[in-house]
Parts: C-alpha cells; structure tokens; sequence
C-alpha cells in the first residue's frame, strides 16, 4: 500500500475516510496489517502530506492511533493529549489540518480504563496535572450515575467509562462551539467530526456516529 498523494486525497470524502478507519481498526482486531513498505512511504512522502483524517487521543501507550487503525505514514494526523480534550493549541493544529492540510475527518477517540480519566474522577492533585485534570472535570459533573459520592471514583469501573464518553462528546462540542473554522468545514459537508471508544481489552473502536 503507497502512501496518500494529493489525487487519493482529493477523491476522499468524509464517509469513505471514516470506512478507511474502520476497516484498519478491524485489520487490527484481527491481527493483520495492510501490505506497506514503511521505507518506500518515507521516500513518497518526503515533498509532501497527504494525511485523511486527524485524530485526537490519549497518550496512554496502549492506544496509538496509527497502530489501531493500521494506517501508515502520512495516512493521518495524530494529536495526543492525556485524557484527549481540547485547548487553543490542538484546535489550531486541527483547523491547520482541516483546512490547509485536507483531512476529511476529525475523531476524537477516548479509551476504557482511561487513567486522566480516572484522576479527574478521584480529584487528583499533582502539580501540573492538578490543572490539566481540571479541564476534564466538566464530564465528571455531566454523569450524574451514580449520586452516591461512594461510588463516583476510579474504584468503579463503569462511571470511568461514562465520564469517558461523555468527555469525547463534551470535546466535540467545544471543537464546534471554539473553532469557527471547523464549525464552518462540518455545516458544509466538507469534513465531519465523530467520537469513538477504544476497548483496552479487545482493541476494538466503537464510534459515535
């Protein structure tokens, strides 16, 4: 498989670059990769990026976007922040790869298990982290199950995984409400935005169409 040129990328819609995702994510449950020569990529890919889609994710080691989607250089766009929200500086990098780039799609994909997760849902305090927990501490607030505190903390792993959820679509409402750039891109059919789901224990990617 070459990698994306500036033909492959024109013909791309948003629709096909989320199939493109879904049926590398299935390659990787599968344990089978596309046929590519990482080596001939970096020489086709040396003049220039062609990248379809651009997703955000955590930085937990176990879920790298390139590695669950089976996809090669110059295939994506990869952002990758502790508890994968937004601030200034990632919806410019998208907004660059949205509209000067070419990417037809934006995902933003949380994971179960998430540890930013888990320290926002315990109120971690740990210098730098105490801040960056913070801008997470919204989806925490949004999942009102359960109400007894006892059970609102990293101990019970099913509100872990829907604060996670609901933190994918909270960032998603804060790319549309924050960047008018993408907001514009998305009402015009140009790109769509969707939210997903890793599962630590299956690799597979459920997403929020």
């Amino acid at each position: 498989m070459k990698a994306h040129t500036a033909e492959t990328q024109a013909t791309m819609t948003p629709d096909k670059a989320l199939t493109f995702l879904k049926e590398g994510n299935l390659r990787f449950q599968n344990n089978l990769k596309a046929n590519r020569n990482l080596l001939q990529q970096v020489n086709e890919t040396s003049e220039g990026q062609f990248p379809f889609a651009t997703i955000l994710s955590c930085i937990d080691s176990r879920v790298s976007a390139e590695l669950v989607f089976d996809q090669g250089l110059g295939d994506i766009f990869s952002i990758r922040i502790a508890g994968n929200f937004v601030n200034e500086d990632i919806l410019g990098s998208m907004e660059f790869a949205s509209k000067l780039a070419g990417t037809k799609l934006i995902v933003v994909l949380g994971h179960t298990a998430c540890g930013a997760i888990k320290g926002a849902c315990d109120d971690a305090k740990l210098g730098n982290l105490t801040t960056m927990l913070a801008k997470i501490k919204p989806a925490v607030n949004a999942v009102t199950e359960p109400s007894d505190a006892s059970q609102r903390n990293s101990s019970n792993a099913a509100f872990v995984d829907n604060v996670s959820a609901k933190n994918v679509q909270l960032t998603i409402d804060r790319i549309m409400k924050e960047s008018e750039v993408i907001a514009d891109l998305v009402k015009s059919g140009k790109i769509k935005i969707v939210g997903g789901m890793y599962d630590i224990n299956n690799g597979a990617v459920t997403f929020y169409e």
